[in-house]
Protein backbone atom coordinates (compact mmCIF):
# COMPACT_ATOMS: atom_id res chain seq x y z
CA UNK A 1 0.00 0.00 0.00
CA UNK A 2 2.84 2.40 0.70
CA UNK A 3 4.24 1.62 -2.10
CA UNK A 4 1.64 2.66 -4.39
CA UNK A 5 0.90 5.86 -2.53
CA UNK A 6 4.77 6.78 -3.08
CA UNK A 7 4.29 5.98 -6.66
CA UNK A 8 0.77 7.98 -7.07
CA UNK A 9 2.39 11.05 -4.93
CA UNK A 10 5.90 10.87 -7.28
CA UNK A 11 3.60 10.64 -10.16
CA UNK A 12 1.29 13.41 -8.63
CA UNK A 13 4.40 15.50 -7.95
CA UNK A 14 5.73 15.22 -11.70
CA UNK A 15 2.72 16.08 -13.45
CA UNK A 16 2.46 19.13 -10.84
CA UNK A 17 6.32 20.39 -11.83
CA UNK A 18 5.54 19.74 -15.45
CA UNK A 19 2.45 21.73 -15.07
CA UNK A 20 4.30 24.21 -13.76
CA UNK A 21 7.30 24.11 -15.93
CA UNK A 22 4.91 24.31 -18.65
CA UNK A 23 2.73 27.37 -17.22
CA UNK A 24 6.35 29.03 -16.80
CA UNK A 25 6.83 28.65 -20.68
CA UNK A 26 3.12 29.71 -21.29
CA UNK A 27 3.42 33.07 -18.93
CA UNK A 28 6.92 33.52 -20.34
CA UNK A 29 5.05 35.42 -23.74
CA UNK A 30 7.05 38.34 -25.48
CA UNK A 31 4.83 41.32 -25.50
CA UNK A 32 5.51 45.35 -25.56
CA UNK A 33 5.93 47.30 -22.91
CA UNK A 34 3.18 49.69 -23.67
CA UNK A 35 0.03 49.91 -26.22
CA UNK A 36 -0.25 53.36 -27.28
CA UNK A 37 -3.27 53.88 -29.50
CA UNK A 38 -3.32 57.46 -31.50
CA UNK A 39 -6.76 58.05 -32.81
CA UNK A 40 -6.96 61.39 -35.03
CA UNK A 41 -10.58 63.12 -34.60
CA UNK A 42 -12.13 63.45 -38.23
CA UNK A 43 -8.77 62.36 -39.91
CA UNK A 44 -9.24 61.16 -43.81
CA UNK A 45 -7.15 58.67 -44.88
CA UNK A 46 -6.11 61.03 -47.49
CA UNK A 47 -4.15 63.67 -45.25
CA UNK A 48 -1.31 61.17 -44.35
CA UNK A 49 -0.54 62.19 -48.00
CA UNK A 50 -2.43 65.20 -48.77
CA UNK A 51 0.20 67.45 -46.62
CA UNK A 52 3.30 64.89 -47.17
CA UNK A 53 5.73 67.45 -48.60
CA UNK A 54 5.07 69.94 -45.73
CA UNK A 55 5.64 67.05 -43.27
CA UNK A 56 8.93 67.46 -41.17
CA UNK A 57 11.59 65.14 -41.95
CA UNK A 58 11.76 64.31 -38.04
CA UNK A 59 8.07 64.45 -37.58
CA UNK A 60 5.25 61.76 -36.83
CA UNK A 61 3.34 61.14 -40.33
CA UNK A 62 6.58 60.36 -41.99
CA UNK A 63 8.51 58.73 -39.40
CA UNK A 64 5.14 56.05 -38.99
CA UNK A 65 5.09 55.99 -42.78
CA UNK A 66 8.87 55.40 -43.29
CA UNK A 67 9.25 52.55 -40.26
CA UNK A 68 5.66 51.61 -39.55
CA UNK A 69 3.14 49.24 -41.46
CA UNK A 70 0.19 51.29 -43.19
CA UNK A 71 -3.06 49.74 -44.03
CA UNK A 72 -3.59 51.63 -46.76
CA UNK A 73 -7.10 50.75 -47.71
CA UNK A 74 -9.17 50.85 -44.03
CA UNK A 75 -13.01 51.26 -43.88
CA UNK A 76 -15.77 51.74 -41.40
CA UNK A 77 -18.33 49.16 -41.60
CA UNK A 78 -21.19 50.80 -40.95
CA UNK A 79 -23.11 53.86 -40.31
CA UNK A 80 -23.39 56.39 -38.62
CA UNK A 81 -19.53 57.39 -38.78
CA UNK A 82 -19.44 59.75 -35.71
CA UNK A 83 -17.03 59.60 -33.12
CA UNK A 84 -19.03 57.65 -30.39
CA UNK A 85 -18.85 54.70 -32.67
CA UNK A 86 -15.91 55.29 -34.28
CA UNK A 87 -13.60 55.14 -30.76
CA UNK A 88 -15.83 52.19 -29.39
CA UNK A 89 -15.08 50.02 -32.66
CA UNK A 90 -11.37 50.43 -32.77
CA UNK A 91 -11.21 49.37 -29.18
CA UNK A 92 -14.09 46.47 -28.94
CA UNK A 93 -13.49 45.26 -33.14
CA UNK A 94 -17.36 45.85 -32.83
CA UNK A 95 -19.82 47.16 -34.73
CA UNK A 96 -22.73 49.47 -32.94
CA UNK A 97 -25.19 46.51 -33.43
CA UNK A 98 -23.55 44.33 -31.23
CA UNK A 99 -22.15 47.80 -28.64
CA UNK A 100 -25.03 49.45 -28.35
CA UNK A 101 -23.24 52.65 -29.17
CA UNK A 102 -25.61 53.92 -32.08
CA UNK A 103 -24.24 57.74 -32.13
CA UNK A 104 -22.91 60.49 -29.75
CA UNK A 105 -26.70 60.49 -28.64
CA UNK A 106 -30.02 58.46 -29.39
CA UNK A 107 -33.44 58.52 -28.58
CA UNK A 108 -34.51 56.50 -25.43
CA UNK A 109 -37.75 55.06 -26.09
CA UNK A 110 -38.21 54.18 -22.37
CA UNK A 111 -37.27 57.72 -20.82
CA UNK A 112 -38.69 59.66 -24.07
CA UNK A 113 -35.79 61.91 -24.05
CA UNK A 114 -32.21 62.43 -26.21
CA UNK A 115 -30.04 60.41 -24.03
CA UNK A 116 -26.07 61.17 -24.59
CA UNK A 117 -23.96 58.30 -24.95
CA UNK A 118 -22.03 58.54 -21.96
CA UNK A 119 -23.84 60.36 -19.37
CA UNK A 120 -24.83 58.90 -16.14
CA UNK A 121 -26.55 60.39 -13.54
CA UNK A 122 -25.42 57.96 -11.11
CA UNK A 123 -21.94 59.25 -10.63
CA UNK A 124 -20.38 62.27 -10.06
CA UNK A 125 -17.47 64.98 -11.58
CA UNK A 126 -13.79 64.44 -10.34
CA UNK A 127 -11.87 67.40 -10.73
CA UNK A 128 -14.51 70.29 -10.48
CA UNK A 129 -17.78 71.49 -9.65
CA UNK A 130 -19.42 70.81 -12.66
CA UNK A 131 -21.35 68.55 -14.55
CA UNK A 132 -19.10 67.45 -17.26
CA UNK A 133 -17.78 64.59 -15.60
CA UNK A 134 -21.12 62.85 -14.70
CA UNK A 135 -19.95 60.17 -16.85
CA UNK A 136 -19.31 56.46 -17.46
CA UNK A 137 -18.80 53.45 -20.05
CA UNK A 138 -22.56 51.98 -18.80
CA UNK A 139 -24.02 51.83 -22.25
CA UNK A 140 -21.16 49.99 -23.88
CA UNK A 141 -22.29 46.77 -23.55
CA UNK A 142 -19.06 44.92 -24.54
CA UNK A 143 -15.57 44.77 -23.71
CA UNK A 144 -12.52 46.32 -24.63
CA UNK A 145 -9.17 45.18 -25.45
CA UNK A 146 -8.12 46.97 -22.56
CA UNK A 147 -10.57 45.23 -20.33
CA UNK A 148 -9.54 42.01 -21.74
CA UNK A 149 -5.90 43.18 -21.21
CA UNK A 150 -6.39 43.85 -17.82
CA UNK A 151 -8.27 39.88 -17.43
CA UNK A 152 -5.21 38.19 -19.03
CA UNK A 153 -2.84 40.04 -16.37
CA UNK A 154 -5.72 39.56 -13.70
CA UNK A 155 -5.57 43.62 -13.45
CA UNK A 156 -2.14 44.27 -12.48
CA UNK A 157 -1.72 46.09 -15.54
CA UNK A 158 -3.13 49.56 -16.43
CA UNK A 159 -5.40 51.40 -18.44
CA UNK A 160 -5.44 54.72 -19.42
CA UNK A 161 -7.74 56.90 -21.69
CA UNK A 162 -7.35 60.70 -22.15
CA UNK A 163 -9.26 63.05 -24.46
CA UNK A 164 -10.61 66.15 -25.04
CA UNK A 165 -13.90 64.33 -25.45
CA UNK A 166 -15.62 62.51 -22.52
CA UNK A 167 -16.57 59.78 -25.04
CA UNK A 168 -13.39 59.72 -26.75
CA UNK A 169 -11.70 58.74 -23.66
CA UNK A 170 -14.68 56.74 -22.08
CA UNK A 171 -14.95 54.28 -24.56
CA UNK A 172 -11.68 53.50 -26.00
CA UNK A 173 -10.96 53.05 -21.97
CA UNK A 174 -13.32 50.20 -21.20
CA UNK A 175 -15.32 49.16 -18.50
CA UNK A 176 -12.58 48.64 -15.98
CA UNK A 177 -9.99 51.11 -16.59
CA UNK A 178 -7.87 52.37 -14.28
CA UNK A 179 -8.76 55.71 -15.20
CA UNK A 180 -10.09 57.74 -18.30
CA UNK A 181 -9.73 61.68 -18.47
CA UNK A 182 -11.49 64.65 -20.66
CA UNK A 183 -11.20 68.25 -21.09
CA UNK A 184 -13.42 70.63 -18.98
CA UNK A 185 -14.32 73.79 -21.12
CA UNK A 186 -15.63 75.43 -18.19
CA UNK A 187 -13.07 75.20 -15.89
CA UNK A 188 -9.79 74.34 -18.58
CA UNK A 189 -8.99 71.23 -16.48
CA UNK A 190 -8.15 67.97 -17.03
CA UNK A 191 -11.72 65.96 -14.83
CA UNK A 192 -12.33 62.28 -14.77
CA UNK A 193 -15.40 60.89 -12.97
CA UNK A 194 -16.61 59.04 -9.69
CA UNK A 195 -17.05 55.55 -11.63
CA UNK A 196 -12.97 55.75 -11.93
CA UNK A 197 -12.44 57.08 -8.42
CA UNK A 198 -13.19 59.25 -5.87
CA UNK A 199 -10.10 61.74 -6.22
CA UNK A 200 -8.00 62.97 -8.78
CA UNK A 201 -4.20 61.03 -8.76
CA UNK A 202 -1.63 63.75 -7.75
CA UNK A 203 -0.20 63.92 -10.88
CA UNK A 204 -3.52 65.33 -12.85
CA UNK A 205 -3.74 67.56 -9.89
CA UNK A 206 -0.28 69.40 -10.69
CA UNK A 207 -0.83 69.30 -14.55
CA UNK A 208 -4.17 71.42 -13.81
CA UNK A 209 -2.47 73.90 -11.58
CA UNK A 210 0.05 74.67 -14.44
CA UNK A 211 -3.38 76.54 -16.01
CA UNK A 212 -1.77 75.57 -19.42
CA UNK A 213 -4.81 76.76 -21.18
CA UNK A 214 -3.74 80.35 -20.32
CA UNK A 215 -0.48 79.77 -20.97
CA UNK A 216 -1.44 78.54 -24.89
CA UNK A 217 -3.74 81.27 -25.36
CA UNK A 218 -0.82 83.57 -24.63
CA UNK A 219 0.48 82.26 -27.42
CA UNK A 220 -2.64 83.30 -29.95
CA UNK A 221 -2.52 81.28 -33.09
CA UNK A 222 -0.98 82.51 -36.52
CA UNK A 223 0.27 79.88 -39.19
CA UNK A 224 3.37 78.31 -38.77
CA UNK A 225 4.33 79.07 -42.17
CA UNK A 226 3.83 81.98 -44.20
CA UNK A 227 0.13 82.26 -44.85
CA UNK A 228 0.99 82.32 -48.84
CA UNK A 229 2.66 79.12 -48.36
CA UNK A 230 -0.78 76.82 -48.01
CA UNK A 231 -1.52 76.38 -51.20
CA UNK A 232 -3.38 73.29 -50.73
CA UNK A 233 -6.20 75.81 -49.02
CA UNK A 234 -8.98 77.21 -49.72
CA UNK A 235 -7.84 81.11 -49.33
CA UNK A 236 -8.40 82.23 -45.56
CA UNK A 237 -11.81 84.30 -44.45
CA UNK A 238 -14.24 82.20 -46.68
CA UNK A 239 -17.86 83.12 -46.49
CA UNK A 240 -18.98 79.58 -45.23
CA UNK A 241 -16.38 79.10 -41.83
CA UNK A 242 -17.92 79.89 -39.08
CA UNK A 243 -15.99 82.34 -36.53
CA UNK A 244 -15.91 81.26 -33.25
CA UNK A 245 -13.02 83.53 -32.08
CA UNK A 246 -15.56 86.62 -32.58
CA UNK A 247 -17.70 88.32 -35.61
CA UNK A 248 -14.54 90.33 -36.81
CA UNK A 249 -12.14 87.20 -36.45
CA UNK A 250 -12.03 86.64 -40.09
CA UNK A 251 -8.79 84.84 -40.28
CA UNK A 252 -5.53 84.87 -39.75
CA UNK A 253 -3.66 85.92 -37.27
CA UNK A 254 -6.50 84.81 -34.50
CA UNK A 255 -5.98 86.91 -31.14
CA UNK A 256 -6.72 84.11 -28.33
CA UNK A 257 -4.98 86.10 -25.53
CA UNK A 258 -8.36 88.18 -25.17
CA UNK A 259 -9.60 84.72 -23.66
CA UNK A 260 -6.55 83.95 -21.03
CA UNK A 261 -8.73 83.08 -17.87
CA UNK A 262 -11.78 82.63 -19.45
CA UNK A 263 -13.89 80.81 -22.25
CA UNK A 264 -12.02 78.03 -22.14
CA UNK A 265 -14.73 76.38 -24.22
CA UNK A 266 -12.82 77.48 -27.41
CA UNK A 267 -9.77 75.71 -26.98
CA UNK A 268 -10.56 72.45 -28.80
CA UNK A 269 -11.24 75.19 -31.74
CA UNK A 270 -7.07 75.61 -32.20
CA UNK A 271 -4.17 73.43 -31.95
CA UNK A 272 -3.81 73.65 -28.76
CA UNK A 273 -6.03 71.16 -27.66
CA UNK A 274 -3.97 68.54 -29.01
CA UNK A 275 -1.07 70.00 -27.55
CA UNK A 276 -2.68 69.93 -24.51
CA UNK A 277 -3.62 66.07 -24.75
CA UNK A 278 0.28 65.28 -25.80
CA UNK A 279 0.99 67.31 -22.32
CA UNK A 280 -1.98 65.28 -20.21
CA UNK A 281 -0.45 62.01 -22.49
CA UNK A 282 2.92 62.59 -21.26
CA UNK A 283 1.76 62.89 -17.98
CA UNK A 284 0.18 59.74 -17.52
CA UNK A 285 2.91 57.64 -18.77
CA UNK A 286 5.14 59.28 -16.33
CA UNK A 287 2.80 59.61 -13.29
CA UNK A 288 0.98 56.14 -14.15
CA UNK A 289 4.66 54.43 -14.55
CA UNK A 290 3.23 53.12 -17.56
CA UNK A 291 5.44 50.54 -19.65
CA UNK A 292 7.88 50.08 -16.79
CA UNK A 293 7.71 46.79 -15.68
CA UNK A 294 6.87 43.71 -17.41
CA UNK A 295 3.48 44.09 -17.83
CA UNK A 296 2.00 45.23 -21.10
CA UNK A 297 -0.18 48.73 -20.32
CA UNK A 298 -2.83 50.36 -22.52
CA UNK A 299 -2.97 54.04 -23.29
CA UNK A 300 -5.77 55.12 -25.30
CA UNK A 301 -5.26 59.11 -26.79
CA UNK A 302 -7.29 60.78 -29.08
CA UNK A 303 -6.39 63.92 -30.76
CA UNK A 304 -10.31 66.10 -31.16
CA UNK A 305 -9.18 69.09 -32.36
CA UNK A 306 -9.20 68.39 -36.04
CA UNK A 307 -12.62 67.34 -36.23
CA UNK A 308 -13.74 70.90 -34.10
CA UNK A 309 -11.38 72.99 -36.80
CA UNK A 310 -12.81 70.14 -39.59
CA UNK A 311 -16.63 71.35 -38.69
CA UNK A 312 -15.96 74.95 -37.96
CA UNK A 313 -13.79 75.99 -41.08
CA UNK A 314 -14.10 72.86 -42.99
CA UNK A 315 -11.43 70.09 -44.10
CA UNK A 316 -10.01 72.32 -47.03
CA UNK A 317 -9.55 75.29 -44.50
CA UNK A 318 -5.81 76.72 -44.03
CA UNK A 319 -7.01 76.34 -39.88
CA UNK A 320 -6.92 72.16 -40.79
CA UNK A 321 -3.69 72.45 -42.84
CA UNK A 322 -2.19 74.39 -40.12
CA UNK A 323 -3.72 71.73 -37.29
CA UNK A 324 -1.72 68.84 -39.38
CA UNK A 325 1.22 70.38 -39.87
CA UNK A 326 1.41 71.80 -36.06
CA UNK A 327 0.00 67.93 -35.27
CA UNK A 328 2.90 66.11 -37.19
CA UNK A 329 5.26 68.23 -34.71
CA UNK A 330 3.87 67.39 -31.88
CA UNK A 331 3.56 63.60 -32.94
CA UNK A 332 7.21 63.53 -34.08
CA UNK A 333 8.33 65.07 -30.26
CA UNK A 334 5.68 62.44 -28.47
CA UNK A 335 7.06 59.39 -30.38
CA UNK A 336 10.90 60.41 -29.17
CA UNK A 337 9.79 60.60 -25.64
CA UNK A 338 8.31 57.18 -26.20
CA UNK A 339 11.26 56.27 -27.32
CA UNK A 340 13.22 58.00 -23.82
CA UNK A 341 10.75 57.14 -21.41
CA UNK A 342 9.96 53.11 -23.20
CA UNK A 343 12.52 52.13 -25.04
CA UNK A 344 13.11 52.28 -28.94
CA UNK A 345 11.24 49.59 -30.08
CA UNK A 346 9.72 48.55 -27.06
CA UNK A 347 6.31 49.61 -27.45
CA UNK A 348 3.58 49.53 -29.79
CA UNK A 349 1.79 52.78 -31.80
CA UNK A 350 -1.07 52.30 -34.16
CA UNK A 351 -2.85 55.21 -35.32
CA UNK A 352 -5.97 55.47 -36.70
CA UNK A 353 -9.16 58.20 -36.86
CA UNK A 354 -12.70 57.60 -35.87
CA UNK A 355 -14.39 58.82 -39.12
CA UNK A 356 -13.28 60.99 -42.09
CA UNK A 357 -15.26 64.17 -43.47
CA UNK A 358 -16.73 65.80 -46.34
CA UNK A 359 -16.12 68.75 -47.94
CA UNK A 360 -18.06 71.54 -47.06
CA UNK A 361 -20.97 71.63 -49.87
CA UNK A 362 -20.29 75.42 -50.24
CA UNK A 363 -16.52 74.98 -50.91
CA UNK A 364 -17.91 72.14 -53.80
CA UNK A 365 -20.33 74.56 -54.89
CA UNK A 366 -17.95 76.76 -55.59
CA UNK A 367 -15.86 74.33 -57.88
CA UNK A 368 -19.31 73.25 -59.49
CA UNK A 369 -18.89 69.63 -57.69
CA UNK A 370 -22.83 68.40 -56.54
CA UNK A 371 -23.79 69.07 -53.00
CA UNK A 372 -26.45 70.09 -50.81
CA UNK A 373 -27.65 70.07 -46.94
CA UNK A 374 -30.48 68.40 -45.47
CA UNK A 375 -32.93 69.86 -43.23
CA UNK A 376 -33.59 67.32 -40.88
CA UNK A 377 -35.92 69.89 -38.57
CA UNK A 378 -37.66 71.44 -42.05
CA UNK A 379 -38.46 67.67 -43.15
CA UNK A 380 -39.50 66.37 -39.18
CA UNK A 381 -41.79 69.28 -38.81
CA UNK A 382 -43.59 68.77 -42.86
CA UNK A 383 -43.58 65.29 -41.73
CA UNK A 384 -45.63 66.00 -39.09
CA UNK A 385 -47.83 68.29 -40.17
CA UNK A 386 -48.56 65.56 -43.46
CA UNK A 387 -49.31 62.90 -40.29
CA UNK A 388 -51.43 65.50 -38.02
CA UNK A 389 -53.60 65.54 -41.11
CA UNK A 390 -53.91 62.36 -41.94
CA UNK A 391 -54.12 60.66 -38.19
CA UNK A 392 -55.36 64.16 -36.01
CA UNK A 393 -52.06 62.94 -33.80
CA UNK A 394 -49.15 64.99 -32.86
CA UNK A 395 -45.53 64.79 -33.28
CA UNK A 396 -45.37 61.36 -34.34
CA UNK A 397 -42.10 61.89 -35.79
CA UNK A 398 -40.04 62.66 -32.63
CA UNK A 399 -36.80 63.47 -35.15
CA UNK A 400 -34.32 62.84 -37.64
CA UNK A 401 -30.61 61.97 -36.41
CA UNK A 402 -27.76 60.20 -37.86
CA UNK A 403 -29.96 60.28 -41.33
CA UNK A 404 -32.86 57.90 -39.45
CA UNK A 405 -36.28 58.95 -38.77
CA UNK A 406 -37.33 58.68 -35.05
CA UNK A 407 -41.03 57.80 -34.71
CA UNK A 408 -43.14 57.76 -31.70
CA UNK A 409 -43.55 53.98 -31.28
CA UNK A 410 -45.83 53.79 -28.40
CA UNK A 411 -48.69 56.47 -29.57
CA UNK A 412 -48.66 54.48 -32.65
CA UNK A 413 -49.62 51.60 -31.05
CA UNK A 414 -51.72 53.44 -28.35
CA UNK A 415 -53.95 54.87 -31.29
CA UNK A 416 -53.91 51.40 -33.13
CA UNK A 417 -52.26 53.41 -36.19
CA UNK A 418 -51.62 51.47 -39.06
CA UNK A 419 -47.28 51.15 -38.92
CA UNK A 420 -46.78 50.41 -42.32
CA UNK A 421 -49.29 53.03 -43.50
CA UNK A 422 -47.37 55.51 -41.67
CA UNK A 423 -44.02 54.26 -43.03
CA UNK A 424 -45.21 54.51 -46.32
CA UNK A 425 -46.34 58.31 -46.03
CA UNK A 426 -43.16 59.07 -44.64
CA UNK A 427 -40.90 57.13 -46.99
CA UNK A 428 -43.24 58.79 -49.92
CA UNK A 429 -41.99 62.24 -48.80
CA UNK A 430 -38.76 61.53 -48.46
CA UNK A 431 -38.28 60.44 -51.49
CA UNK A 432 -39.50 63.51 -53.44
CA UNK A 433 -36.82 65.57 -51.31
CA UNK A 434 -33.92 66.89 -52.73
CA UNK A 435 -30.73 65.15 -51.92
CA UNK A 436 -32.24 61.82 -50.99
CA UNK A 437 -31.93 58.86 -52.88
CA UNK A 438 -33.13 56.47 -50.77
CA UNK A 439 -35.35 55.71 -47.48
CA UNK A 440 -36.74 52.59 -46.31
CA UNK A 441 -37.90 50.56 -43.43
CA UNK A 442 -34.94 49.33 -41.40
CA UNK A 443 -37.28 46.57 -39.90
CA UNK A 444 -37.56 45.77 -43.28
CA UNK A 445 -34.26 46.10 -44.49
CA UNK A 446 -33.46 42.56 -45.83
CA UNK A 447 -36.25 43.13 -48.17
CA UNK A 448 -35.05 46.56 -49.62
CA UNK A 449 -33.10 46.78 -53.08
CA UNK A 450 -30.10 48.75 -52.13
CA UNK A 451 -26.27 47.75 -53.04
CA UNK A 452 -25.27 44.56 -50.75
CA UNK A 453 -22.09 46.24 -49.37
CA UNK A 454 -24.42 49.52 -48.36
CA UNK A 455 -27.12 47.37 -47.06
CA UNK A 456 -24.60 45.45 -44.71
CA UNK A 457 -23.30 48.61 -43.51
CA UNK A 458 -26.68 49.81 -42.63
CA UNK A 459 -27.34 47.17 -40.64
CA UNK A 460 -24.28 46.78 -39.03
CA UNK A 461 -25.52 50.03 -37.47
CA UNK A 462 -29.09 49.16 -36.25
CA UNK A 463 -29.31 48.06 -32.62
CA UNK A 464 -33.41 48.54 -32.75
CA UNK A 465 -33.72 49.80 -29.04
CA UNK A 466 -31.12 52.94 -29.90
CA UNK A 467 -31.81 53.15 -33.67
CA UNK A 468 -34.71 54.56 -35.17
CA UNK A 469 -37.46 53.30 -37.25
CA UNK A 470 -36.33 54.75 -41.29
CA UNK A 471 -33.77 55.11 -43.05
CA UNK A 472 -32.54 57.91 -45.47
CA UNK A 473 -29.77 57.16 -48.14
CA UNK A 474 -28.18 60.46 -49.21
CA UNK A 475 -26.59 61.48 -52.21
CA UNK A 476 -22.96 61.69 -52.18
CA UNK A 477 -21.64 65.02 -50.50
CA UNK A 478 -25.24 65.63 -49.30
CA UNK A 479 -24.82 66.30 -45.71
CA UNK A 480 -27.35 66.92 -42.47
CA UNK A 481 -27.75 70.38 -41.30
CA UNK A 482 -24.91 72.93 -40.90
CA UNK A 483 -27.44 75.39 -43.64
CA UNK A 484 -25.16 78.16 -43.18
CA UNK A 485 -21.87 76.46 -43.55
CA UNK A 486 -18.91 74.26 -42.47
CA UNK A 487 -19.59 70.64 -42.57
CA UNK A 488 -20.29 67.24 -41.06
CA UNK A 489 -19.64 63.46 -41.26
CA UNK A 490 -21.85 60.64 -40.91
CA UNK A 491 -22.56 58.41 -43.88
CA UNK A 492 -20.84 55.36 -45.92
CA UNK A 493 -19.14 57.25 -48.70
CA UNK A 494 -15.38 57.09 -48.82
CA UNK A 495 -15.32 60.67 -47.67
CA UNK A 496 -16.43 59.47 -44.17
CA UNK A 497 -15.61 55.85 -43.88
CA UNK A 498 -12.03 55.63 -45.49
CA UNK A 499 -9.49 56.26 -42.40
CA UNK A 500 -5.48 55.89 -42.18
CA UNK A 501 -4.06 52.88 -39.95
CA UNK A 502 -0.79 52.95 -39.53
CA UNK A 503 1.53 50.43 -36.99
CA UNK A 504 4.48 50.99 -35.60
CA UNK A 505 7.05 50.53 -32.93
CA UNK A 506 7.93 46.74 -31.35
CA UNK A 507 8.41 43.95 -33.87
CA UNK A 508 6.15 46.15 -36.87
CA UNK A 509 8.07 45.67 -40.18
CA UNK A 510 7.91 48.90 -42.88
CA UNK A 511 5.25 48.35 -45.39
CA UNK A 512 2.19 49.00 -46.30
CA UNK A 513 -0.82 46.71 -47.66
CA UNK A 514 -3.86 47.89 -50.45
CA UNK A 515 -5.27 45.43 -49.45
CA UNK A 516 -9.25 46.32 -48.05
CA UNK A 517 -9.15 45.67 -44.35
CA UNK A 518 -11.69 47.38 -41.40
CA UNK A 519 -11.76 49.27 -38.38
CA UNK A 520 -13.17 46.16 -37.12
CA UNK A 521 -10.05 44.46 -37.66
CA UNK A 522 -7.75 46.55 -35.10
CA UNK A 523 -8.53 45.35 -32.10
CA UNK A 524 -8.52 41.52 -32.94
CA UNK A 525 -5.19 42.35 -34.26
CA UNK A 526 -3.89 43.50 -30.68
CA UNK A 527 -5.27 40.70 -29.24
CA UNK A 528 -3.29 38.58 -31.32
CA UNK A 529 -0.06 40.31 -30.85
CA UNK A 530 -0.27 39.90 -26.95
CA UNK A 531 -1.86 36.38 -27.33
CA UNK A 532 -4.97 37.42 -25.08
CA UNK A 533 -8.57 37.40 -26.06
CA UNK A 534 -9.96 39.24 -28.31
CA UNK A 535 -13.15 41.33 -26.84
CA UNK A 536 -16.38 39.59 -26.44
CA UNK A 537 -18.09 41.82 -29.13
CA UNK A 538 -15.66 41.54 -31.87
CA UNK A 539 -16.84 40.37 -35.10
CA UNK A 540 -13.07 41.47 -36.69
CA UNK A 541 -10.34 39.66 -38.14
CA UNK A 542 -6.39 39.65 -37.31
CA UNK A 543 -4.48 41.30 -39.90
CA UNK A 544 -1.67 39.02 -40.81
CA UNK A 545 0.46 41.53 -42.32
CA UNK A 546 0.89 43.68 -38.89
CA UNK A 547 2.22 40.82 -37.49
CA UNK A 548 4.74 39.41 -39.93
Amino acid sequence: MRKLFFLYASFVFAHTSSSQNTNAKLNDVERPKLIVGIVVDQMRWDYLYRYYNRYQENGGFKELLKRGFSCENTFIPYTPTVTACGHTCIYTGSIPAVSGITGNEWWDYKSSEIVYCTEDDNVKTIGSSTDAGKMSPHNLLVTTIGDELHLADNFRNKVIGIAIKDRSSIFPAGHSADGAYWYDEQTGDWITSSYYMNDLPKWVKDLNARKLVDSYYAQNWNTLYPLTSYTQSAPDEEPYEYRPFGANAKGFPYNLSQFVGKNYGILPVTPYGNTLTFDMAKAAINGEHLGSDSLTDLIAISLSTSDYIGHTFGPNSVEEEDNFLRLDKELGDFLRFLDKQIGNGKYVVFLSADHGVPQAPAFLKEHKIPAGNLNDQGMADQLNGILKSKYNIDKLVIGILHNQVYLDRNTITSSHVDKGQVYNVIIDFLLRQPGISRAFALDALDTVTLSGSIKNIVANGYFPSRSGDIQIISDPQWIEEFQKGGTTHGVWNPYDSHIPLVWYGWNIQPGKTNRKVFMTDIAPTIAAMLHVQMPNGSIGEVIEEVLK
